[in-house]
């Protein structure tokens, strides 16, 4: 595991793995051979770019809010077999694939915040943690309304 010897290297950190995500996103956009997906993949690139942007904000304004509650954990992910992306993917594997993307982030973040030297550092990990579990339970929202509801 990386070691980060103060906050924008954390911050540095967490845009990469923001742009990744972007990259990733923008990819299978390009691949994906429906229009529908690849909309929907256009816009977990304006979600990530939105993850991205907070977070350069965060980093050049030097402001970090504290991590204040918990969010809620609706599990679906835990129960769903991991895809592979395809190019012919349906939206209810790009969500599985999302949701599982997201509760590695969440956990890769509570990782870091165990093994940070300082309060401070373990506060902004643990906001990070959290910002990822927000995004993971919009996507699991989305597959108990627009999946689930249909079985």
């Amino acid at each position: 595991m990386e070691k980060f010897k103060n906050i924008d290297e954390i911050l540095d950190f967490a845009i990469e793995q923001e742009q990744e995500a972007i990259d990733f996103y923008s990819e299978l956009s390009k691949q994906a051979k429906n229009q529908e997906m690849k909309n929907i993949y256009l816009e977990f690139v304006q979600e990530e770019m939105g993850h991205k942007k907070k977070l350069i904000q965060v980093k050049e304004e030097k402001v970090f809010s504290e991590a204040s509650t918990e969010v809620v954990d609706l599990k679906i992910s835990d129960y769903l077999v991991p895809v592979k992306p395809t190019p012919d993917m349906s939206y209810q594997d790009a969500l599985i694939v999302v949701m599982k993307k997201e509760k590695a982030a969440h956990k890769l973040y509570l990782s870091l915040a165990k093994m940070a030297p300082t309060e401070e550092l373990k506060k902004i990990f643990k906001m990070l943690a959290i910002e990822e579990a927000n995004h993971k339970l919009q996507f699991e929202e989305d597959y108990d309304e627009y999946i689930l509801k249909d079985n």
